[in-house]
């Protein structure tokens, strides 16, 4: 038996769904613009990348390892050009293409479980972008069952901008800040402290139960620190509380045949904890990278290991945040001979991504993209893949070279 490992790279999109005029987001391109900006030089940051201060310029977008793999070129096939800087420099050492997304909006769990072989075949419900945002029913009902004085925000909102506008009121007067998005969540901010992180939590799990008949995807618990003269920062104790997939995933085909199954970062959450074996939450992405390389080193054969990189969607792409996105990106690519080196005969790795959040599109919203696809490891022959017409094929290439049952969707394409 073998083994596998997917590393979900979070909103690295590589060019505009081909329903992406639906949802205001026709002509968006994580990828490509983030190398754009890096080349024509507004892609520095003095400290992070180099900038004007330093007198330096950090130049074009540097992903060698990842162009090698066949980015560049997984890229060119999504939104017609090579990303500057991201041509191979030789032959592509892996199988590389493109995905389109089957399921209804730009979500991170309909993106993941597409992923896992489960296309979400009925859209979520949203919240308008009107104030207020909620349902007056569902707010009375929070706040009656979480023994509230009310509740601030009550509207579409960047997590960190609403934070920082309300946080001294919320300190004041005790009310939590609840805040939602273009995707289907229902957000709770609250001072750790002062509100109280397992409060916090408790009346996560209330608003998770009443949101329920509005099919809301996911509620998230969004703890934070600071105050008013410091001001305030958000903590890494996030917490998601998703509804459970609809159906068979990947993981649970493997869970059912005995397979060990690690899940590195927020991998639990978004499958509510069913299926998903031992998580490990270690924190930031080079954090989730070496957690999930030493679960490599002990993995038996026929295990799972399924990784997602937060950082490159929350703290950059929701912030748009084109030099630090960048930086992100970078260091990343440095970890691919570590990530190739840890990888026996017979093992597969795929890279790929959930969505979109180009850093230079409007809002701070996610974006309708295509996904690249790269799988690679000893034995996977380098070849153009080209456009997969759902995420599903990478489940059903997983649990095909893993010897799984292949009850879900999509088609192999190894």
């Amino acid at each position: 038996m073998a083994r596998a490992l997917i590393i979900v790279l979070d909103s690295v999109g590589v060019g505009g769904a081909p329903d992406a005029d639906r949802y205001g987001d026709a002509g968006s391109d994580t990828l490509g613009h983030i190398a754009e900006r890096c080349a024509d030089g507004r892609g520095d940051r003095p400290g992070l990348r180099a900038g004007p201060l330093t007198g330096l310029r950090a130049g074009p977008l540097s992903l060698p390892h990842l162009a090698e793999l066949g980015l560049g070129l997984a890229a060119a096939g999504a939104s017609g050009r090579i990303p500057p800087n991201l041509a191979p420099a030789g032959p592509p050492r892996g199988a590389y293409g493109h995905a389109v997304e089957t399921a209804a909006g730009k979500d991170t769990p309909s993106g993941h479980w597409e992923i896992a072989g489960l296309p979400l075949t009925e859209p979520w419900g949203h919240f308008p972008d009107t104030r207020p945002a909620f349902p007056p029913e569902l707010t009375r009902a929070l706040v009656a069952e979480g023994g509230l004085p009310g509740i601030l925000g009550d509207c579409h909102a960047p997590g960190v901008a609403i934070i920082d506008a309300l946080g001294a009121e919320h300190l004041r007067t005790g009310r939590p800040i609840c805040y939602t998005s273009a995707d289907s969540v229902f957000q709770i901010a609250a001072h750790e402290e002062a509100f109280g992180l397992e409060r916090l939590y408790d009346l996560c799990r209330v608003a998770r139960r009443l949101c329920d008949p509005y099919r809301v995807c996911r509620v998230i618990a969004r703890p934070f620190v600071g105050a008013p003269e410091t001001g305030f920062r958000r903590t890494g104790n996030r917490k998601d509380f998703a509804v459970a997939p609809p159906g068979r995933t990947l993981l649970d085909r493997a869970a059912a045949a005995g397979r060990a199954v690690v899940s590195v970062g927020k991998i639990g959450d978004i499958f509510a904890h069913r299926a998903t074996g031992r998580e490990i939450r270690p924190g930031p992405n080079a954090a989730c990278v070496t957690a999930g390389l030493d679960a490599l080193a002990t993995l038996p054969e026929g295990g799972l290991i399924f990784v997602n990189l937060v950082d490159f969607d929350t703290e950059h792409g929701h912030r748009r945040d084109v030099p630090g996105y960048a930086a992100e990106l970078e260091a990343f690519d440095a970890r691919i001979p570590e990530i190739l080196a840890a990888l026996a005969p017979g093992d597969l790795a795929v890279i790929t991504a959930d969505h979109g959040n180009d850093p230079t599109w409007t809002g701070t919203d996610h974006t309708r993209e295509q996904v690249p696809v790269l799988a690679f490891g000893p034995g996977v022959a380098a070849r153009p893949i080209g456009r997969r017409e759902t995420f599903a094929d990478i489940g059903a290439t997983v649990a095909a070279h893993l010897g799984l049952d292949r009850d879900g969707a999509g088609t192999p394409f190894l």
